[in-house]
């Protein structure tokens, strides 16, 4: 069956000041699909998920061209239009980075955090959320009874989950992964799998990892990254 895609990006090219990081890319990614991104590090991989929100505009010396269009609604829009909202599109596409990153307050402050840079201040509302947020990202049960509790006391797992949930909150249609297991033990990288799995039917999902067990288990396509150029798409067949 014919997927929509979500995301379709042609002649993408970035470079920091000289150095060409992704060349001339031409790509396109399903719909509530989960795909992953492998290759050696320092490749472009986590570079290419910023370019899909736009994070790497602050860094120096850092330019791109070509054109990244997302589907949202009924249209595809270019997402490097200067008229596009760029804080829409950080709420349309979260992302969650390789090591756990929790501000350093409770709990439920870190998970509510993004409605209050949304200006939300109905606090009956503020906690629906939250708690909708957290069991999605299978921390609920874990962390109800201890919301006051400073976020940094969870564990590495939980932590990770926490920031899943953080970028979950404000219902993003994409949700990007750079590693999300790599600082994690196996029975820990093993929620995390089964929480993106779950996911994937709310969102589509993009998934940097250099485990290519984890790959199998989790993806429905694999992209290989090699000196800033993409290998074609493959799907994952499933034993």
């Amino acid at each position: 069956m014919i997927q929509i895609p979500k995301i379709k990006i042609k002649n993408l090219f970035f470079a920091y000041g000289k150095n060409i990081v992704l060349n001339d890319i031409s790509v396109e990614f399903e719909k509530q699909a989960i795909t992953a991104i492998t290759g050696p590090s320092g490749k472009g991989k986590s570079t290419f998920l910023t370019v899909l929100n736009r994070l790497w505009e602050s860094t120096p010396k850092a330019k791109m061209k070509g054109d990244v269009s997302i589907l949202f609604g009924d249209t595809y829009c270019n997402i490097y239009e200067p008229s596009f909202d760029l804080f829409e599109l950080r709420r349309k596409v979260g992302m969650v980075f390789q090591a756990p990153n929790p501000l350093p307050m409770s709990i439920m402050k870190n998970i509510s955090f993004p409605l209050k840079l949304k200006r939300c201040k109905e606090k009956d509302l503020i906690r629906e959320k939250a708690e909708q947020a957290l069991k999605k990202a299978f921390l609920w049960n874990e962390v109800k009874d201890r919301l006051s509790d400073d976020a940094r006391s969870l564990s590495g797992g939980q932590q990770q989950r926490l920031c899943i949930a953080r970028a979950l909150i404000l219902e993003p249609e994409i949700l990007l992964l750079d590693e999300p297991t790599s600082s994690l033990d196996e029975t820990a990288s093993a929620v995390i799998e089964d929480l993106l799995v779950e996911l994937k039917s709310q969102c589509t999902i993009l998934m940097v990892s250099h485990y290519l067990d984890q790959v199998q288990r989790v993806a429905d396509r694999m992209v290989e990254v090699s000196d800033g150029t993409f290998l074609g798409i493959h799907d994952i067949l499933k034993v």
